[in-house]
């Protein structure tokens, strides 16, 4: 739906379909709407997986009152979504690198029928003055992702990285 692993299913040197056999490990890895709640915001997110780190590209920012809440477009997403790998950490002053070194687990709640669907990220900073954890929630109109997490279980640069998945069927 709204998830996308890159690069497509198709070697570009030969033009021909990969197979299962064939196929890499993805280049890149783009988890999408996912907004963070703040006291007196919603600031959305996306990360996206790159070959050494995930990088948290700032979306933009909306207010909890009602007066103050502004429209978070589309055009920041698909600027991310265009954008190369190394100028994901330039596109705002606000995104963050996250080497994949640093990473200490990766958990997904699928969520619910009215239960919305939640991603936890802990890294170890990069200072080493302790770890980082977030909570982010997906937008009304985004897809669990399940399948872009279950490939970085799988990946092998993911190795070191507790990696879960919490299916919830139902209402809650």
């Amino acid at each position: 739906m709204t998830a996308e692993i890159e690069p497509m299913d198709r070697d570009d040197s030969t033009g021909e379909e990969r197979t299962s056999e064939t196929q890499e490990t993805p280049e890149r890895v783009h988890l999408t709407r996912w907004f963070r709640q703040r006291p007196t915001s919603l600031e959305f997110w996306d990360a996206v997986v790159t070959d050494d780190s995930l990088v948290w590209c700032f979306l933009g920012e909306s207010f909890k009152s009602l007066l103050l809440r502004a429209d978070v477009s589309e055009y920041s997403r698909k600027e991310v979504e265009n954008c190369a790998n190394d100028g994901l950490p330039e596109l705002s002053e606000q995104n963050i690198s996250v080497p994949l070194s640093a990473l200490q687990r990766i958990e997904l709640d699928t969520g619910a029928r009215f239960r919305r669907s939640k991603l936890t990220v802990t890294w170890e900073q990069t200072d080493g003055d302790g770890t980082v954890t977030w909570e982010l929630y997906g937008t009304s109109d985004s897809d669990p992702q399940v399948e872009l997490v279950e490939s970085l279980a799988a990946d092998d640069r993911f190795s070191h990285v507790d990696v879960h998945i919490h299916r919830r069927s139902g209402l809650l």
